[in-house]
């Protein structure tokens, strides 16, 4: 996790240099809990007190690490510090850092617990990002919804969170490498993005609507299993709060489409450097990419069709 942190330093970049300043102190302190916790848990192994403790020991350590991934409730570091990176280092605070809190997660399960917060981060990840200009943070409390859907799959199997992830992994690789070649920062921007036709804009929108799990896009597969298996296991309320509170996020992806085809202002107050080039393998991974979150859907009911 502090590997990350000569990555995102930057010279005269002062966003950048207090985005890697509080990551730092986040991450410290968290992993300072951790392992407290461990040299505590096998110092009081054999006291007779280890079994009233041990349901505390499970919500702090659970606790510790929804802190180092930086969901809700412990999510107001996250939108603060990705909106100081670029977007190649947003990109991997937002998938890569995950990983390893996630798969920890996997061992120290709390039902109850753990269904509070993702109540929790779904409704924070969808009402905080209503009032959000900037990309970067509109990607974090998306982010924020999407680990509520991946710790969901937690609960219910160990595989199918990985599915789910690695759909997230593709979708969010696309839209930051789309943002990136354009280097667009607002949805102010967006107005003045040059697209030459509208077929062009609408491809452009698809990894969007695909993350926000519109079908019968991509991004709606992973929502479609999480859903049927929480169908099997019984779980109604936790499926009315994650369709219900999913649609808001659909909104923020829906408000960028819009800017994009509908509004057509060439002249803005604000100035954006069009005079790069386009790297042509940066276009070829965002077209790779952009058909696989069109058509993805399609091959993998072709493969279970087959199997």
């Amino acid at each position: 996790m502090l590997a990350f942190i000569p990555l995102i330093i930057e010279k005269n970049n002062l966003l950048n240099s207090e985005s890697s300043l509080k990551y730092f102190i986040i991450q410290v302190f968290a992993s300072r809990i951790l392992l407290f916790l461990i040299i505590f848990y096998f110092l009081i192994f054999e006291w007779t007190l280890y079994k009233s403790l041990k349901n505390i020991f499970n919500l702090i350590f659970i606790s510790t690490l929804i802190f180092k991934i930086g969901i809700a409730p412990f999510h107001f570091w996250f939108p603060n510090i990705i909106e100081g990176l670029n977007w190649i280092n947003s990109l991997i605070l937002i998938t890569w850092q995950k990983l390893a809190p996630l798969s920890l997660l996997t061992y120290c399960l709390n039902q109850k617990f753990l269904n509070l917060i993702i109540f929790f981060s779904l409704i924070f990840g969808s009402l905080g990002g209503l009032n959000q200009t900037s990309l970067q943070k509109i990607l974090a409390y998306s982010s924020i919804n999407h680990i509520a859907w991946i710790i969901s799959n937690i609960l219910i199997n160990e595989n199918i969170w990985k599915i789910y992830f690695l759909n997230y992994l593709i979708l969010i690789f696309s839209i930051i490498l789309n943002f990136k070649i354009y280097n667009i920062f607002n949805i102010n921007q967006i107005f003045s993005l040059k697209l030459k036709n509208n077929f062009k804009k609408i491809i452009f929108c698809f990894p969007l609507l695909s993350l926000g799990g519109l079908p019968p896009l991509l991004g709606f597969f992973p929502k479609w299993i999480t859903l049927i298996n929480l169908i099997i296991t019984n779980n109604f309320i936790l499926i009315i709060c994650l369709i219900n509170l999913t649609l808001i996020t659909l909104f923020f992806y829906i408000r960028i489409c819009y800017s994009l085809i509908l509004i057509n202002n060439s002249f803005t107050n604000w100035s954006i450097n069009w005079n790069f080039k386009l790297n042509k393998n940066l276009l070829f991974l965002n077209n790779f990419f952009i058909n696989i979150s069109i058509y993805g859907i399609f091959f993998i009911n072709l493969i279970f069709l087959l199997y």
